[in-house]
């Protein structure tokens, strides 16, 4: 059996240093293709372009590796392999690394996780995997993480897709405690609307205010990170909320 096939992308664009360490992590155990945004997608969610045209271009990452960039969001970089932009379907796609932690109700706004989303939803396994820092910091230890818990998915093998949100704590590596498997936490968030003006005197705004917190509850994503834990939680696209079906059901609506 060859090599396993491994598409790379992410959500802060083609130039993120996080991008160029896992590629170098994942070339241990693969072959890797990677596709990236021409520009920094954060908090894009699960976007899709469907009323313009997208374009893909050849690019060369720092290191002088090829890669391809795309105009599109990083699902439309995913669904664009997925469709045949490759002659070769990826065994596994990777997202990230992150540059800040993607828990709890971060994973709807996430750029990066929803390139895993994507790749589920067109019948690839994925991996989305952050650091916890909004500052440039040593993305080795993520890397080597996210390239050993490739192994372990590929070793897996089939079944149902499966999707992991991975966050590592921006920590030595001799400072991670280890791996916890985890459920979602509860983000709080900080937002503030923030108005200004132009110089014609209409008003336009930001959304600003301190990057957001969490409860750090045993047993959860966001505990996990505060403990100094590698947080590994796996992630189902099915939203439905089954205990409150039963009690719908009994509100009896009709249609008039």
């Amino acid at each position: 059996m060859g090599r396993p096939y491994i598409l790379l992308t992410n959500d802060d664009g083609i130039n993120a240093p996080g991008l160029l360490a896992l590629r170098h992590a994942l070339s241990e155990i693969g072959d890797v293709a990677v596709i990236a945004p021409e520009h920094d997608w954060s908090a894009a969610g699960h976007s899709r372009t469907m009323h313009k045209p997208l374009r893909v271009r050849p690019a060369k990452l720092a290191d002088g590796s090829d890669a391809l960039v795309s105009s599109g969001s990083p699902s439309d970089c995913v669904a664009l392999i997925l469709l045949g932009l490759l002659e070769r379907r990826p065994d596994l796609v990777i997202s990230g690394i992150n540059l800040g932690a993607n828990v709890g109700c971060d994973l709807t706004y996430s750029g990066t996780v929803a390139a895993g989303m994507e790749s589920v939803i067109g019948g690839v396994s994925a991996i989305a995997i952050s650091l916890d820092s909004y500052e440039l910091s040593d993305f080795c230890p993520a890397a080597r993480f996210a390239a050993y818990l490739a192994g372990q998915v590929l070793a897996a093998g089939g079944g149902e897709p499966l999707l992991l949100n991975v966050n590592v704590p921006a920590l030595p590596e001799g400072a991670i405690k280890g791996v916890q498997i985890t459920r979602l936490g509860r983000r709080i968030y900080h937002d503030v609307l923030v108005p200004r003006a132009d110089p014609r005197g209409k008003a336009y705004y930001w959304i600003g205010g301190e990057p957001p917190a969490g409860l750090p509850e045993e047993g959860t994503d966001i505990g996990a990170l505060v403990q100094g834990y590698i947080s590994v939680t796996p992630i189902l696209l099915d939203l439905t909320y089954y205990s409150k079906l039963a009690a719908l059901r009994a509100w009896k609506l009709t249609f008039y």
